[in-house]
């Protein structure tokens, strides 16, 4: 076991409605996993009551930004806390989203395409599964290209739309298009090791589509999409195995926006 390197990169607060446990109880098992920091990166309020029970609202911004400044100086010297932000991209939200990053300094940005929303289902499902999955990839490129982003969340969460309709063979073009375009951009794409715990359990995105990412050079970033203390860091082993055997030699955080990376052989042996 080394010193500690890797940070988790997607976690969440109970400000997003669907979490347990204070910030300090997540930076306790960033600690005890052998982590250097954790960015919390809850899922960020959007206009018009967009998708509100499942983010916080506008006006409860300052509460974030105030419950992370007082988990970092908590554990100041332990393990290092800071902002960021999980935001949903879907196409006309880019200039709230836009003033919204620059309220604040923020650390690390996951782009988010939840096709299980209700308000977004309401925009873009027609009832055909196939072309969802579609709007999805197509989604997702759109939201690199945007620039608003370091790092695009899960993706490849559209295959629990339908898992008896999910067929990566059937989609393989549209998602090397998309690929395409988000390569050309530069931003990251995540592993999310909580893609064990959906209704297709295997993590997102699955060993396919991180092939596909390998031969483009997109960068990876390691996050859990922690909504309880316990999953911080849940299953990054497994994940870093997972990339090596897809290519991989190196996994990337962010701070101040900036990537920053490491081995995976040094990353594995820095966990506890």
């Amino acid at each position: 076991m080394s010193a500690p390197i890797l940070y988790e990169s997607h976690c969440h607060t109970p400000l997003c409605n669907h979490a347990e446990g204070e910030p300090e109880d997540y930076a306790v098992m960033a600690e005890l996993r052998g982590l250097k920091g954790i960015i919390f990166t809850c899922h960020a309020p959007l206009p018009d009551g967009f998708a509100k029970e499942v983010r916080m609202l506008p006006e409860e911004f300052e509460t974030y930004v105030a419950m992370i400044a007082r988990a970092r100086e908590a554990f100041a010297g332990r393990v290092d806390v800071r902002l960021g932000l999980e935001s949903d991209f879907y196409p006309g939200v880019e200039p709230w989203l836009e003033k919204l990053h620059a309220r604040v300094p923020l650390h690390h940005v996951l782009g988010s395409v939840h096709y299980q929303m209700r308000d977004y289902r309401a925009l873009f499902y027609r009832g055909d599964v196939a072309a969802y999955q579609e709007i999805y990839y197509e989604h997702l490129a759109l939201s690199a290209e945007s620039g608003l982003f370091d790092t695009l969340a899960h993706p490849d969460l559209i295959k629990n739309e339908d898992p008896a309709q999910w067929s990566f063979e059937r989609i393989k073009p549209q998602v090397e298009r998309a690929l395409d375009r988000i390569a050309a951009t530069g931003v990251a794409m995540e592993l999310n090791t909580s893609g064990m715990l959906k209704a297709l359990p295997e993590m997102n995105p699955s060993p396919s589509q991180l092939v596909l990412m390998r031969e483009r050079g997109i960068p990876i970033v390691l996050g859990a999409d922690a909504h309880t203390p316990r999953r911080v860091a849940d299953g990054y082993a497994m994940a870093m195995r997972m990339l090596q055997a897809a290519g991989y030699t190196e996994v990337n955080y962010f701070l101040d926006r900036k990537r920053h990376t490491v081995p995976i052989t040094d990353a594995l042996a820095s966990l506890r």
